[in-house]
């Protein structure tokens, strides 16, 4: 979130960063001025909760928002109820979120912005299994979270776009940052991301400040005025892509499906009990 709080309080905004560690984060945002860190853990509903009743009560406008908060290929977690934690933190986080925070959105007209990636190729919404109680696969898990990501930015900007309020999801790039922290360095040579000294080998490998670049797009271009509930990368909207083979770009119709996004939102607020629509 650093480099999308420079861009953003560069250009005038006024930055709130929601921090599992505010601490940290305060210390690692300290020399960007309009800044303000806050806490809040996606995994813990009652801290979502929390937090969006403190931001509520202060009165203020949400003109933009970006979900960009996650993890990746963790260790088999169970959060709440025994949900999956990389569903439970990518996505069902965020859900209870955005309609937590939906009278400050509504009030602001602005854009939800939902951080996808091309995993989302790796697997759909497993609805016969959605926390993965036949056996644990991470990646697919992370896919599936990454899915989770499209279907919702497609679904909300169905919902809010009446309200003036319009929702797009995103593929950042391939960045090596901290989401990697539960692969150890074998691990991330054997699938090619690395070499052996860890440098970045993956093709055409971002800067965290390049990563943030589309972010900050489709939360500002006026390019995207009138539209919503699209996938971008590389400050785009991206193409759709027709083989789960291919990483290199384009989004898969499992992710962007109407008919998928609005089954899986009903499930989301029925498992958070939260919705702002109904």
């Amino acid at each position: 979130m650093g480099d999308d709080a420079r861009a953003l309080a560069g250009a005038g905004a006024h930055v709130v960063v929601p921090a599992r560690r505010p601490e940290v984060a305060q210390e690692a945002l300290k020399d960007i001025e309009n800044v303000e860190t806050e806490a809040l853990d996606l995994g813990d509903l009652t801290s979502v909760r929390t937090f969006a009743e403190r931001f509520l009560a202060s009165g203020r406008a949400i003109d933009m928002i970006i979900n960009n908060a996650g993890i990746m290929a963790p260790p088999e977690t169970r959060l709440g109820p025994g949900w999956e934690s990389t569903f439970a933190t990518n996505h069902l986080g965020h859900f209870a979120l955005i309609n937590r925070l939906w009278p400050a959105i509504a009030a602001g007209h602005g854009r939800v912005v939902s951080v996808s990636s091309a995993g989302h190729r790796r697997s759909p919404i497993r609805w016969d299994d959605l926390n993965f109680e036949s056996g644990y696969d991470k990646w697919a898990a992370y896919g599936q979270a990454k899915t989770a990501n499209v279907l919702f930015a497609v679904h909300l900007d169905t919902l809010a776009k009446d309200a003036g309020v319009r929702a797009f999801a995103l593929h950042p790039g391939g960045i090596m940052t901290p989401l990697q922290r539960h692969m150890d360095p074998a691990e991330m040579v054997a699938i090619g991301w690395v070499d052996e000294n860890g440098n970045p080998t993956i093709p055409n490998v971002k800067t965290p400040e390049e990563g943030a670049a589309t972010q900050v797009w489709a939360a500002t271009s006026p390019q995207l005025a009138g539209m919503g509930g699209v996938y971008c990368e590389n400050c785009d909207i991206a193409e759709r892509a027709v083989t789960t083979e291919n990483f290199t770009g384009g989004v898969l119709d499992w992710a962007t499906d109407p008919a998928q996004a609005a089954r899986l939102w009903t499930l989301s607020a029925d498992l958070t009990g939260v919705n702002a629509f109904a």
